[in-house]
């Protein structure tokens, strides 16, 4: 039997398996009697903890694939310092409607990889980036959904890397359509979705924002260091706005948008050093974990 305030998901595949949800448990891994991850948040947290193997494997005895395959990924624009920075580098000012109300774009949701799993470099870009994020999966469907209610349809929250080739996003946003191309080829989770239980104590009393310390680094040297506490808008207005005549879905992912320093663009004002081929980039957040991948040789 687990424990009940033990709420780490992952999807790992195992000598007996190629893909299967597992609940983790420091530093073990019980797999679960569930197709996939949309299983498991139709069970609901506790019933599928529940459920877990009484035996268990050692964490180097799996392998890590992004948790879940989201139905929709949306990724928002919500860390006013990097909103700040981003608008700097172009020379502009924060558009005035940023203040006014939360941001998204939608994302390529099938092209997703899981903790130490290869990133690959596009042909088209001499310019990859990393980025700092967290996000939530909605758990309990809704639509028109009010920021109070909000963390009711969170089934947990993992780390999300939004990976983006800089050079193309600028081209792209010279035509205020996008970002589009220089986004779809790669996004990184993992490596669990842990729910709201997991993180109680670390609750900041705005809807879906809890204090944890969010971290970046590049082949072992730190660059980027935030706090999701820092969220502008919070999840709560995310999903509110999100909701608005649309019906969210269980599996559908949202991401945060980079925190503030989370990210090459910023830190480099567009100018580089970027990514290479080999270089390992860790993101780490607070009591959800690392999520370590390398980058992969271009065009390969």
């Amino acid at each position: 039997m687990i424990e009940s305030n033990t709420m780490k998901f992952a999807t790992v595949s195992t000598l007996r398996a190629s893909s299967q949800p597992a609940l983790v448990r420091e530093d073990r891994v019980y797999t679960l009697p569930y197709p996939d991850m949309l299983a498991v948040i139709a069970a609901g947290p506790q019933k599928a903890a529940s459920r877990a193997s009484k035996d268990s494997l050692a964490l180097d005895d799996v392998q890590f694939h992004s948790p879940i395959d989201p139905n929709t990924l949306r990724d928002a624009y919500a860390f006013e310092t990097h909103v700040k920075t981003a608008n700097r580098n172009r020379g502009q000012e924060v558009p005035e409607n940023w203040y006014k109300f939360p941001v998204f774009y939608f994302s390529n949701p099938n092209n997703n990889y899981g903790h130490e799993e290869t990133i690959p470099y596009p042909t088209y870009t001499q310019a990859l980036d990393y980025e700092l994020e967290i996000a939530v999966v909605i758990g309990k469907p809704g639509i028109d959904i009010k920021p109070e209610d909000a963390p009711d349809h969170i089934f947990g929250y993992t780390i999300f890397n939004d990976w983006s080739a800089r050079d193309l996003q600028v081209q792209e946003m010279k035509v205020n359509f996008g970002p589009v191309k220089s986004k779809d080829f790669a996004c990184s989770f993992g490596p669990v979705i842990v729910t709201l239980e997991e993180i109680a104590e670390k609750a900041t009393g705005r809807p879906g924002v809890y204090d944890l310390s969010m971290v970046a680094r590049v082949n072992g040297v730190e660059m980027s260091r935030g706090n999701f506490n820092d969220i502008y808008w919070s999840f709560g207005d995310i999903i509110a706005r999100a909701s608005q005549s649309v019906r969210l879905r269980p599996g559908d992912v949202i991401g945060s948008g980079t925190v503030g320093t989370g990210c090459l663009y910023e830190l480099t004002k567009n100018q580089g050093p970027w990514l290479k081929e080999g270089d390992v980039v860790e993101l780490e957040i607070e009591r959800i974990g690392i999520l370590r991948n390398t980058v992969g040789k271009q065009g390969a």
